[in-house]
């Protein structure tokens, strides 16, 4: 919050770095330098890190995935359009700003900035599409560490590792091995200028927010903006607030938890997750375009799963991290940067740690994850509108029982019915029963196709198909919870609306939202989520319940023709 602190300190938290990556004098030393970057939170490139075995996932392997570009997604670079060209133009213009705040001259800056955008081309070009990203088969490639310089010549792989303080290993998954080539071509093809110009402006866009106003001003303006179409910046404390939930997830946890999910909110959450769990069960046992050898596995998994709601069991310790008095703010993100990918790369070789929580607590979200085989239902989203200890069930099962019911339906969903019940990559459907499977998935994929979050501006159904089943069964495994209730049997009005319209109208309440167009268009490209008000449409119109519940004509529109139903 000590803002004139900030200004005083200047660069000064992030001049070693920049010196650093000013003073690399050949190929070697400029792949070290990249590795240096890397564990204190600069976005370069090569990411390594470490993650569960995707084939054995009772083991932590290391890991080198993408990354390197300032624009959120390889199509940025790509595309041809007029939007598309304004953006790069706008870009342009924030690299050279930031360079210009380095203390570069303006004329030499738009240069550095257009050798950086030929750079960052180069690496978009190596990149796959989102779409294929959703393979995991297509990201999973063990590869022996004395292979290495077959994908990667001017690397120097030894020294490049050596910079992390990781165990020691002899394999390594590639999760693409042609972008890993394509990095290493070009660290030797773009000139030494144009790579330190790079390493310098990705210091800075990394810890803009941790440094003078010039430069936190010049990233809003650019990634909030014109990326966005954000206006305004947030309020000085909840930016701040937000640091800190990142920073130090534990002692702000425990105080979150302490103020806002007392037991009873967590033992009525579980019973929910606990009821819909039940009722997928029996879903799945009687599903007709399934056969029982499959059933049989899909039952094994679904009473597997592992179930972690409102905040971990056992918490991170923190003491070791160190946050002095006095300090300027930016070393102090650098701080809490490197000690984050310390305990990341440290888990290599070890046996998974299944307690670890990928969510802090006050987070309003939730996820699946297909490796440990685990819904997780952080405090934060246990909070009104999608939970509320205190209120009737159709407004519950409506709300936070359709995103446990979501969470659930990910573990059978195009990427996760892939994943065994143990988290391992392995296929274990017959072979009938996954085109049975891709059928009704298809469905979700022609009807999003088809959906428009603005004008002219159509869902990618392949991206989103994932998210869009899970909608789909989630809510329909909710809504099959909640007939289970008193409050669904006895059918009295509350409210002037029936227990089933309440149902329906609390899952569309917790998807209002206002988003710019900017934000929007940008949402289009890379999220696998449908658009928040196509996540109600293009969900309810294929649910026959919703369909009873409003008393709908067979010919409006939140009726389709073509049902899409799967769960």
């Amino acid at each position: 919050m000590d803002e004139a602190a900030i200004e005083q300190a200047g660069t000064a938290p992030v001049d070693p770095l920049l010196r650093a990556a000013g003073g690399v004098s050949d190929v070697p030393s400029l792949a070290t330098e990249i590795a240096k970057l890397q564990t204190v939170g600069v976005n370069d490139g090569l990411d390594f890190g470490s993650e569960p075995d995707t084939k054995d996932s009772s083991r932590t392997i290391a890991t080198i995935g993408l990354g390197g570009l300032g624009l959120p997604d390889r199509d940025y670079y790509l595309k041809d359009d007029e939007r598309s060209v304004k953006l790069r133009t706008a870009y342009h213009d924030y690299v050279a700003t930031q360079l210009v705040n380095l203390g570069d001259d303006p004329s030499t800056a738009a240069k550095e900035a257009d050798a950086i955008l030929v750079l960052e081309t180069t690496l978009a070009k190596a990149m796959p599409t989102r779409v294929e990203l959703r393979d995991p088969n297509a990201t999973y490639h063990p590869t022996d560490v004395a292979k290495l310089p077959a994908i990667g010549s001017h690397i120097p792989w030894s020294a490049f590792f050596a910079q992390f303080g990781a165990p020691t290993f002899d394999s390594i998954d590639i999760s693409i091995p042609a972008f890993v080539t394509a990095y290493d071509a070009a660290l030797a093809a773009t000139p030494l200028p144009a790579w330190k110009t790079y390493l310098r402006f990705h210091v800075v866009d990394s810890y803009a927010n941790a440094l003078p106003k010039r430069f936190a001003d010049a990233s809003f303006n650019f990634r909030s903006g014109v990326l966005y179409g954000v206006k305004e910046q947030l309020p000085r404390w909840q930016r701040c607030s937000s640091a800190a939930d990142y920073s130090l997830r534990t002692p702000l946890g425990k105080a979150y938890v302490a103020q806002n999910f007392p037991p009873a909110a967590k033992e009525r959450a579980k019973e929910l997750v606990d009821n819909l769990q039940s009722v997928l069960h029996d879903d799945i046992a009687g599903l007709a375009w399934m056969g029982p050898q499959t059933k049989q596995r899909a039952a094994q998994k679904l009473s597997a799963f592992t179930k972690k709601i409102g905040y971990p069991d056992t918490w991170v310790d923190y003491s070791s991290l160190t946050i002095g008095d006095g300090a300027p703010y930016g070393s102090l993100v650098q701080n809490v940067r490197a000690w984050n990918h310390a305990r990341d790369v440290a888990r290599i070789g070890k046996p998974t740690d299944r307690t670890l929580w990928g969510m802090t607590p006050p987070t309003v979200n939730a996820y699946y994850n297909p490796t440990n085989n685990e819904i997780v239902f952080p405090a934060g989203i246990l909070q009104p509108p999608f939970f509320n200890a205190t209120a009737d069930d159709a407004v519950n099962y409506g709300a936070v029982g359709a995103v446990i019911g979501h969470e659930m339906t990910h573990g059978f969903d195009d990427q996760g019915r892939q994943f065994d019940e143990k988290g391992n990559l392995q296929d274990w459907w017959t072979p009938q029963d996954t085109a049975a499977f891709e059928k009704r998935a298809q469905c979700i994929v022609d009807e999003y196709n088809g959906l428009e979050s603005l004008p002219g501006v159509h869902m990618n159904g392949k991206l989103v198909q994932g998210e869009a089943i899970a909608d789909l069964g989630g809510t329909t495994i909710a809504f099959k919870a909640f007939q289970r209730t008193p409050q669904y049997k006895a059918h009295e009005k509350l409210g002037g609306y029936t227990p089933e319209q309440r149902f329906f109208l609390a899952y569309a309440q917790v998807w209002r939202s206002m988003q710019t167009e900017e934000y929007t268009r940008r949402l289009a490209v890379l999220d696998p989520h449908p658009n928040d008000r196509l996540r109600i449409v293009g969900t309810l119109s294929n649910m026959p319940e919703f369909q009873t519940a409003f008393a709908c004509a067979a010919t409006d529109a939140m009726v389709r023709k073509d049902r899409c139903q799967i769960w």
